[in-house]
């Protein structure tokens, strides 16, 4: 054997070189490019991700506005000269004249400052539910784009190695038709050289759909500005070479054919962070109608004041004065001003409940729709897999042998094997689309522990 491989260096030695020189270049790119794994993409991508920290920062924004709600307003100082007689302009000439410091502290109505911090408190509350379902959603997203991707190029890898078996067809048909020892005929040559050209048309589609799924998904593996980020620059993306594998969340849900009984399902959907993060806004609506109802109520101030007083002109002592006093407004028209407002409180939280009985709804609708299409996934996955791949190759090699031995049709041949080349690209696509379908199963369940994708054995 390794005298066999020195002779063909020695016979062929161009030919060896750039062989050798292939494997060295290969090693040296290989640890320079590692494959990008689904679950890594995810990864990437909920870390460069900048609504995320956007959200961190409304979050902090509204426990820092709630904190300040909860303090009284600042007092009032007032500073001034009262009573100063104009004929002379002084101050010690008439008994009321008199130079006041006054201060006065406003008081909220009722319980409308605690109400306030506790309502902004709620909503800032909901940002870490909003990232939940953020990130649920990314992950959704990213699965569909890496999957797309990962579909375009195994289908050209497929066509490519199909295209060698083409060629290799046309030669033998052009060689058959050129000695007219065999049935081939020009008809038989121009198909085959036509089925060769559609594969081509089809590669150069499907390599455009491979670089706009590899830049689509590069938009969001790239880093943002001032952040350092283990991503590859776009044009140098490159895929894992096998399909993940996505295990299903809350898989006794998918054990019967039968649909899961609603209240099991609203029970489970009602954990999700996007359901949750309605909840956290209903329940700062139920404190608005609170807070709208301390309208009723009255705003109380306290005002204090010193006033002092100049002797008079004879050199007599003059007392100063201290004054005291309290305001309140009274709420007394309140069919115009706070009933509305109360009206306006409560209509807002009923019109919350219903959207969240909508997109309960619409979650259990789509959940029913996605188990449905992997039911009918795993059906033809399984014959795919134990019946029709093997048939069509079965079908394929019967055909060609048939046509080897003058007892077949050329066209025959030809047809065979791009039905089994359909064939083959359809149970990618079955496999392919059974994953994303599991992604956005999955994502239904975001509150529960997920794998994102282990690569597949």
């Amino acid at each position: 054997m390794a005298g066999s491989k020195i002779l063909w260096m020695v016979r062929e030695p161009h030919r060896a070189a750039r062989c050798l020189l292939l494997t060295f270049t290969v090693g040296l790119v290989q640890p320079l490019q590692a494959a990008l794994t689904l679950e890594e993409a995810v990864t990437i991508a909920r870390d460069n991700d900048p609504w995320l920290r956007g959200s961190e920062l409304r979050e902090s924004a509204l426990l820092a506005e709630s904190s300040a709600a909860g303090t009284l307003p600042d007092p009032v100082v007032s500073v001034g000269v009262a009573n100063l007689p104009t004929d002379s302009w002084d101050f010690d000439q008439e008994a009321m004249t008199q130079f006041k410091v006054g201060v006065m502290q406003r008081f909220p109505r009722g319980d409308s400052r605690e109400l306030e911090r506790r309502r902004l408190e709620i909503l800032g509350s909901g940002h870490p539910h909003q990232r939940s379902d953020r990130r649920a959603r990314l992950a959704v997203n990213i699965s569909q784009l890496w999957l797309e991707a990962y579909r375009a190029r195994e289908t050209i890898r497929l066509i490519e190695h199909d295209r060698e078996l083409f060629e290799h067809l046309v030669d033998v048909a052009q060689s058959s038709y050129a000695s007219a020892l065999g049935r081939t005929r020009q008809q038989d040559l121009v198909r085959a050289q036509l089925e060769l050209t559609r594969l081509e048309d089809r590669l150069a589609m499907l390599g455009e759909r491979w670089e706009m799924s590899r830049s689509r998904l590069g938009e969001w593996l790239l880093s943002t500005p001032g952040n350092v980020s283990t991503a590859s620059p776009r044009g140098e993306l490159e895929l894992a070479a096998t399909l993940p594998h996505i295990d299903l969340l809350q898989p006794q849900l998918y054990r019967g054919e039968e649909d899961v009984p609603p209240q099991v399902l609203a029970s489970l959907l009602k954990r999700h962070p996007a359901i949750l993060n309605i909840d956290s806004r209903i329940d700062a609506s139920r404190t608005g109608i609170e807070l709208a109802e301390q309208k009723y109520r009255p705003q109380w101030s306290v005002n204090a004041s010193y006033g002092y007083r100049e002797d008079d002109p004879m050199g007599n002592d003059r007392a100063d004065f201290f004054s005291v006093g309290v305001a309140f407004d009274l709420p007394l028209f309140t069919s115009r001003r706070q009933d509305q407002q109360v009206q306006s409180a409560v209509a807002s939280s009923e019109a919350l409940r219903t959207e969240k009985s909508l997109a309960l709804r619409k979650m259990m609708a789509s959940f029913e729709a996605q188990r449905a299409r992997l039911r009918r996934l795993d059906e033809r996955r399984v014959l795919y897999r134990e019946r029709l791949l093997e048939e069509m190759q079965e079908q394929a090699e019967a055909s060609l042998t048939a046509y080897t031995s003058d007892d077949g049709d050329f066209s025959e041949v030809v047809r065979a094997r791009i039905a089994e080349l359909n064939a083959r690209v359809e149970a990618l696509d079955i496999d392919i689309d059974r994953l994303q379908t599991i992604s956005q199963l999955n994502y239904f369940f975001a509150g529960a522990e997920r794998n994102a994708g282990g690569e597949s054995s």
